[in-house]
């Protein structure tokens, strides 16, 4: 992949529409989907100029300028060294043109992989500062929430697809990744029912919250284990008003003090601590319910009690009925696809292939990479199957059940941590990873 840094640098007084830019800014710095993005309007050029940035970095090469700036782009290119493929004099063979292209392709796909990673990390910082500030400053760490929540719809709410996207390292300690993961993927559901801003803002701030009461119960109860006394089990359950309690100093909205009460009830009126029925429950609470029941069984205490993606969608959807709220359910199964990132899968082709991604468009044919003897694991081969009409999933397995040699080149995460992407149009020329 390409080092960015070698990118020429530009004014920003300079900047104009069509300039391909990048941001040396972290994520929650501004408010663009990426960092990296062409300039399309006199406004996002106005909106750069106000980040306080005196110089940003442009590529040339992926600049659509006019014929007088564009003599000025092949010229600052030129000074910038020789491009990454020189044809010579004879043109380049169809082999090296299949293998720039390939390069291209990968280089894309660690970069978007890099992209979300590099946002999660900065999420995951942002979420442990509001919660060590918590206990000194409840409204300061609610303002936090706030902000953290607007940062992630700041990314959502904007034209086009987002899919799902699996990550090679979560975030450190369970706490957070758990609370990550219930937020961005309810964040994810509601803008797939079309929550609006407010409503959405509520649903994020109270999936970000929605184990804040475990701070205040013993370490050993915070997570219910099937041994537990009834008094264990009691004391366990009490995370929920203690949650309530903690989040109404912090003076969190009502929405997302509702998200925070009822984020253990059913649809069938089974859960606690009010056993409530679905009626009674907020949308938001019954979003958050499914998702945490989603990622407990794909992340439990005891990483060798973990479920697939997979068999935890099945075991949700044979509960339905009567735990969830169908419509909602239903929808959940779409947005996460069949096959949900980090699921271990054979092909049609009997090849092995781990799913990175999801495919909003298409569930039964999401992004996966596949095990290769003859290719290096740090360029495996990504497949996005929606392009591959002769080839599918024939099975999902459990990781033990993947060949040894298959196992350690996909190396399936213990603990799934998940994260979001902008999936942009292709361009005419370009890659779509």
């Amino acid at each position: 992949m390409k080092d960015r840094s070698t990118d020429p640098m530009i004014d920003v007084g300079q900047l104009k529409v069509g300039m391909f830019i990048h941001l040396d800014l972290g994520w929650m710095s501004h408010p663009f989907p990426l960092s990296s993005f062409k300039l399309s309007s006199d406004e996002q050029v106005l909106t750069v100029r106000r980040l306080g940035l005196a110089r940003v970095r442009w590529n040339p090469e992926k600049s659509d300028l006019g014929d007088a700036d564009d003599a000025l782009a092949l010229a600052v290119a030129a000074d910038s060294g020789p491009g990454e493929l020189d044809p010579g004099p004879a043109g380049p063979s169809e082999e090296d043109l299949a293998r720039e292209a390939r390069r291209r392709e990968l280089a894309a796909q660690r970069e978007a992989l890099l992209l979300c990673e590099r946002q999660y990390n900065e999420a995951a910082t942002a979420f442990r500062e509001l919660m060590d500030l918590l206990p000194r400053d409840p409204r300061g760490s609610r303002d936090q929430s706030m902000a953290l929540t607007s940062a992630m719809l700041d990314k959502m709410l904007v034209e086009g697809d987002l899919n799902i996207r699996l990550l090679n390292e979560g975030a450190g300690d369970r706490s957070t990744a758990h609370a990550l993961n219930v937020a961005i993927i309810s964040l994810l559901l509601g803008r797939a029912f079309g929550l609006g801003r407010d409503e959405m803002m509520d649903l994020g701030v109270g999936a970000l919250l929605h184990d804040v009461g475990k701070t205040e119960v013993l370490a050993r109860l915070r997570h219910r284990d099937d041994s537990f006394s009834a008094a264990e089990l009691q004391a366990y359950q009490q995370h929920v008003a203690k949650g309530v309690a903690l989040a109404q100093g912090m003076g969190v909205s009502s929405g997302a003090l509702l998200v925070v009460a009822q984020h253990h009830e059913n649809a069938d009126g089974s859960g606690f601590p009010q056993r409530i029925n679905m009626d009674r429950m907020s949308t938001g609470a019954r979003i958050v319910a499914l998702v945490n029941r989603f990622d407990g069984l794909c992340n439990p205490l005891v990483a060798s009690k973990a479920m697939t993606p997979h068999e935890a969608l099945s075991l949700m959807f044979a509960q339905g009925r009567n735990r969830f709220d169908s419509t909602m359910l239903n929808a959940f199964i779409r947005m996460m696809g069949v096959y949900p990132p980090g699921s271990a899968v054979q092909l049609t082709d009997d090849r092995y292939a781990l799913v990175v991604a999801v495919n909003s468009s298409r569930p039964l044919k999401p992004r996966v990479m596949v095990h290769d003897a003859s290719v290096p694991r740090e360029e495996a081969l990504m497949l996005n199957l929606e392009a591959q009409p002769d080839l599918g999933i024939r099975r999902s397995l459990k990781p033990q059940q993947l060949p040894r040699a298959s196992l350690d080149y996909l190396s399936p995460r213990a603990r799934v941590a998940y994260f979001f992407e902008s999936v942009p149009a292709t361009q005419p020329g370009e890659l779509r990873p």
